[in-house]
């Protein structure tokens, strides 16, 4: 079967598919690209927090998303990838790294005061371009931290960081549009700050958005620095640059990196998207992504670029019901479609997300993929397009879903897939249509009452309505099952535990899943 265009059509197969269910469908054919004499450029664009069910394309009505809509239309969207983490920066460590974000022991969220996560010396997906002759550029949020004392001095020059790791350039947000330091980054410095006016810790560090005293590690002078971030001015700036770094002359294939604050809260929209979705502020970042996206696209077609470029657009981990989430659904809008579960969960809608790849002549226009595929996957994925062999430590968790991209594989690539929320004792494996989670409950915020930003776990349902066996009344069930054990192909929106009825398939799972984490790898060799 092939994938339907947009709108209303392709919204009539998703429901018909089924969200989720990993049914027997045909992917469209191309000619594989390994061995191409040239190698494309890539440009990855890594949405936040943005939802399975926050595009039109995978069935969004209360927003309107014409530029990734098009994406598709020209290219392959995926049913069944995921992010290696439910988490922001565990899942940015899996996709720079190729390796799950168990192994460095990263389950939640890095600040300011955290050094950078990522061993200065590992692989990672801009090292390994670089060193095939691509031009290498990181722009937007990182989130992996900068140098190597704790806490983080930010007056100084701040490295190790992104161009340690590969990338030949950086600009961007440092940690997150929702924590300080709220100021840019370039390269090495903070933007705008000078030795007479210094950041200093424990004073206030204040936005539109986040006024001061909010209860956030503080971070404050550095006035020039902080002038120059202005929370509705974010996306805009963050286009700005990506798109100006396209448009420079590039004597060799480019490799860039655009990591949005979109739509990670708070919700700050530039005032021309404000008002314009029917749910809200958060659908009105959403429309912003959007345009970003849009932007970038005009501007690699503005060069000529479109045909010789692999666009991949994704997202780092599911919607999150804070109370911007809780308005949208209230309006209507399904964060995750019919996914259980919210961002930090191990519940299917805290990581499966949107995936769409487009490489004229390589990948099929206008189809769908049921592939299990994942963001640690890009690694091996981009080493295969590059020519580049990995060594036993590189990589180690990522396989190369090329042929998935470009054509149709005779099997699954991927048989197991780990899948990382915010609770370690929650830690996921899926195995063809089964899925395991190793305790009780959804393993991510936990908040009890309806308008809380944490909401979420079983005391979601008094408002999301969702249904799981395990849950009553808001509540775990005294007798709930020590675990979790869920067939996706029949139950795709995980309404009944199969733990207790299918407890060889337990075991199996749960043996896998040991096995793995205590081998230094699981991609093949």
């Amino acid at each position: 079967m092939k994938g339907n265009a947009s709108g209303a059509s392709r919204r009539r197969f998703l429901k018909a598919l089924g969200v989720g269910v990993l049914g027997a469908m045909a992917r469209g054919v191309a000619r594989g690209a390994e061995g191409n004499a040239k190698p494309p450029n890539v440009v990855l664009i890594y949405a936040d927090d943005l939802g399975y069910g926050d595009v039109g394309c995978y069935g969004a009505t209360h927003v309107k998303t014409p530029n990734i809509d098009g994406l598709a239309r020209q290219g392959r969207m995926f049913l069944d990838a995921h992010a290696a983490s439910a988490v922001c920066t565990p899942s940015r460590y899996a996709l720079l790294t190729g390796r799950y974000p168990f192994r460095r022991g990263v389950w939640g969220p890095i600040f300011l005061k955290t050094p950078l996560i990522v061993d200065a010396n590992r692989m990672t997906l801009a090292r390994l371009l670089k060193e095939a002759g691509y031009a290498t550029a990181c722009i937007g949020k990182w989130h992996l931290g900068f140098g190597t004392a704790t806490p983080t001095d930010w007056n100084k020059p701040l490295k190790p960081g992104p161009l340690e790791l590969g990338f030949d350039t950086y600009f961007g947000v440092p940690v997150v549009n929702s924590h300080p330091p709220f100021v840019y980054v370039e390269d090495h410095h903070v933007v705008g700050l000078t030795a007479d006016d210094p950041l200093v810790y424990g004073q206030n560090a204040a936005t539109k958005a986040y006024p001061a005293k909010m209860g956030l590690d503080q971070i404050g002078g550095g006035k020039a620095a902080h002038a120059l971030y202005e929370d509705e001015k974010v996306g805009t700036t963050l286009k700005e640059k990506a798109v100006g770094w396209i448009r420079k002359p590039h004597d060799k294939p480019f490799f860039l990196y655009l990591a949005t604050t979109n739509i990670h809260h708070p919700f700050t929209p530039a005032p021309r998207f404000q008002g314009t979705s029917r749910c809200g502020r958060y659908g009105d970042f959403i429309h912003e992504l959007d345009w970003i996206v849009g932007e970038v696209l005009a501007a690699l077609d503005e060069k000529g670029l479109a045909d010789d470029t692999l666009v991949v657009f994704t997202s780092d981990n599911g919607g999150m019901l804070n109370q911007g989430g809780q308005d949208a659904w209230k309006a209507g809008h399904r964060l995750n479609g019919d996914l259980l579960g919210f961002k930090f969960d191990a519940w299917e809608g805290g990581h499966r997300v949107p995936f769409i790849a487009r490489w004229p002549g390589h990948v099929p226009p206008d189809t769908v993929s049921t592939e299990l595929i994942c963001n640690v996957d890009m690694l091996a994925t981009m080493a295969a397009i590059a020519g580049r062999r990995l060594g036993e430590d590189e990589g180690p968790d990522s396989f190369n879903v090329l042929p998935a991209l470009t054509g149709t594989p005779p099997s699954p690539i991927r048989d197991h897939l780990v899948l990382c929320p915010q609770s370690s004792r929650h830690i996921t494996l899926r195995m063809g249509k089964w899925v395991y989670i190793a305790d009780r409950g959804n393993g991510g915020f936990r908040g009890k009452q309806i308008g809380d930003h944490n909401l979420g776990g079983p005391a979601a349902f008094r408002l999301t309505g969702q249904v799981n066996s395990d849950v009553a009344n808001g509540q775990l069930k005294p007798d709930a099952p020590p675990a979790q054990l869920y067939d996706l192909e029949a139950d795709p929106r995980q309404a009944k535990n199969l733990y207790n009825e299918r407890p060889d398939v337990v075991a199996e799972l749960k043996a896998k899943l040991e096995q793995i984490q205590s081998a230094g790898r699981a991609a093949p060799r």
